[in-house]
């Protein structure tokens, strides 16, 4: 199997609603990737995203640089392919951000492609540790642009429908807002109910310091980027404070960082996201690491879970996966959540393809 054709692309995908948290807020959401085609038929499909800009950068870096390493290349020498990428001209000027997410969209494309050759579910070609389904958290009904009496309504609605975990944004100019809006919403949702927060980076050490000690009370599962995403140092302090698990890792974007938070014990829980990272290849490298830690991976999913899925899937040590609702009919297989369980794929392939509709209706380049 040889690649004949590296096909960049750019969807603009609207969410339907305005989601927020503590220093983003948008409508919509980018999806840059690439479509590689086989002389075999096959043709793989791999994405990153983010919330509408930057996209060009990204599809420039897969255009101009790495589409030429590609062409010509067997797809099943993934490894090999994800090293030429990482050690090619671009390394010089970037090892994270927009080489790193070009490179993802690229690696999960070959992944596919390896997967559909063989006719089976990426979670099958990556070793399967779990059967049937996957147990998952629902970020939705928590964005902070949500008045708190919109918030409980939709928490409550979710919890109806079986979810029994579900995540909420904080990181108000004012804490004390922060404060009541959990008081609030643990109060209404009660004591059974799994709730995280997230910061989304905007707090300083001595915020975190103080706030998260009041946040113990609501019994928080885990406090998500509470700091910057470099600033280990203080991340180990909180983490030997707080009686409240460290979560992160949606911005954190190689193998190493992930290795020295570790390290310096830095991080209790591990948000490991496919598309920031470099694709399925560190992915699992990462997944491998944190186990070594007895570190828990629950990845923050910028994909809407379609490959993550076979990703937790085929780890042992990743006991949830959380959920963010695109628009139905982007994806010809969605992920299958019933109940607040996935339901893990048998498609062959890493679940990225694209509705013919939805990939014309949305794509702006």
């Amino acid at each position: 199997m040889k690649i004949t054709k590296v096909e960049p692309f750019t969807l603009h995908i609207p969410l339907g609603r305005t989601v927020a948290d503590s220093f983003n807020q948008t409508d919509r959401v980018g999806m840059t990737g690439v479509r590689l085609h086989t002389d075999e038929g096959h043709i793989g499909n791999g994405f990153t995203t983010t919330l509408g800009s930057g996209d060009d950068l990204i599809r420039s870096a897969i255009e101009r640089y790495y589409a030429p390493i590609l062409m010509g290349r067997d797809p099943s020498y993934v490894k090999k392919l994800w090293h030429e990428l990482y050690w090619s001209s671009l390394h010089w000027i970037g090892r994270q951000g927009i080489t790193t997410m070009a490179m993802a969209a690229v690696d999960i494309a070959l992944w596919d492609l390896v997967a559909k050759d063989a006719q089976k579910p990426l979670w099958r070609i990556l070793g399967g540790a779990k059967e049937k389904k996957i147990k998952m958290y629902n970020t939705d009904g928590g964005w902070l642009n949500k008045s708190l009496d919109d918030m409980i309504s939709h928490m409550k609605q979710l919890i109806d429908q079986g979810w029994s975990a579900v995540k909420m944004k904080v990181g108000k100019p004012n804490p004390r807002e922060d404060y009541e809006r959990v008081r609030s919403v643990r109060k209404a949702i009660g004591d059974k109910i799994d709730l995280m927060l997230d910061v989304n980076q905007t707090w300083d050490l001595n915020t975190a310091m103080v706030w998260g000690k009041r946040f113990e009370e609501f019994q928080i599962n885990w406090l998500e980027e509470p700091l910057h995403p470099e600033d280990i140092r203080s991340h180990r302090i909180l983490a030997r404070e707080l009686n409240i698990p460290i979560a992160l890792g949606e911005h954190i974007y190689t193998r190493q960082a992930f290795r020295d938070y570790l390290v310096q014990e830095a991080v209790e829980i591990i948000q490991v996201d496919v598309t920031r990272v470099g694709g399925v290849t560190e992915w699992m490298q990462v997944a491998d690491l944190a186990e070594c830690f007895n570190c828990p991976v629950i990845p923050h999913t910028a994909d809407a879970g379609q490959v993550h899925q076979h990703l937790v899937a085929a780890t042992p040590g990743s006991p949830l996966q959380e959920y963010v609702a695109v628009e139905r009919g982007v994806f010809t297989e969605p992920v299958d959540v019933r109940e607040g369980w996935l339901h893990i794929p048998e498609t062959p392939g890493a679940s990225t393809d694209f509705t013919p509709g939805a990939f014309e209706k949305y794509r702006v380049a």
